[in-house]
């Protein structure tokens, strides 16, 4: 059965007692009414149309989207079906090519903006970067990520926040390896070479695996000290996407399916 078909009641109840484990934060029948994302591209879910590289279609994303007519019934959407005083009040604060370091400002905006319910899904630009050797440091990694949670707990201390892990990267070249054009896109745009570079070799992209899994921990490892936060229990990283999940423009980014089960994903792991 579609997810567009549950009835609203059951989308009503069901929100109610999960956002009950934060009753602070809810502002309407214990839901928030106002809420930000947090993140890069793919939450502003680029190129999930036919001829945009490059292009941002953050109607269409897991955490705020809000076209009615999409397949994807974001977070916001979720919320909307049971509490309407939510309505308008979703703020898609990611940015194309963000890293963790981005991570506090964009913190620092959802507070201007007094969120009760923050997606955070950031890491992704740290790990697919021009090659094994500039990738973000775990060190690094963890102060940033710190850094921005202590903007949201010091600057909205009752909202939730759901922290999502940060996909295996390592499934795209199992996916597209062997396909010329994603080949030819990875390498003509320079996509994520860390991991996707037909010059590397088992070893570096056990590297770049390796590395997402340690930033995959300090995300868990800091959420964990902060009442206010919930991770994802790699919920994100251990979802195996196939073909249809991921973008025909750029073989990298979610496609609307793609985003439609991050959706998902993530709901089934938040508060």
């Amino acid at each position: 059965m579609s997810l567009r078909r549950v009835p609203a009641v059951v989308v009503f109840v069901v929100l109610v007692i999960g956002f009950a484990a934060n009753p602070t934060s809810a502002r309407t029948n214990g839901l928030p009414d106002s809420m930000a994302a947090i993140g890069d591209s793919i939450t502003t879910a680029a190129n999930t149309g036919f001829f945009d590289l490059g292009g941002s279609n953050p109607e269409h994303s897991w955490s705020t989207g809000d076209d009615s007519t999409d397949i994807v019934l974001s977070h916001y959407e979720r919320l909307l079906a049971a509490n309407p005083n939510i309505a308008f009040n979703n703020f898609n604060d990611a940015a194309p090519g963000a890293r963790m370091a981005d991570a506090a400002g964009q913190a620092r905006q959802a507070v201007t903006q007094g969120i009760e319910y923050v997606t955070f899904l950031m890491g992704g630009n740290d790990v697919c970067t021009s090659s094994r050797h500039t990738m973000t440091s775990v060190r690094d990694f963890r102060a940033q990520f710190r850094a921005a949670m202590d903007v949201l707990a010091a600057g909205r201390p009752d909202a939730t926040v759901l922290v999502t892990s940060i996909p295996d990267i390592q499934q795209l070249w199992e996916l597209y390896h062997t396909d010329f054009r994603a080949q030819w896109v990875w390498s003509t745009f320079r996509i994520c070479q860390s991991m996707l570079s037909t010059s590397n070799t088992d070893a570096d992209r056990d590297f770049v695996r390796r590395r997402n899994i340690a930033f995959n921990a300090v995300l868990r490892d800091v959420c964990a000290a902060y009442t206010q936060c919930r991770f994802d229990g790699e919920a994100v990283f251990n979802y195996s996407f196939t073909r249809s999940d991921v973008s025909p423009v750029d073989f990298f980014h979610p496609s609307r399916t793609g985003q439609m089960h991050l959706a998902e994903v993530t709901w089934a792991a938040s508060h």
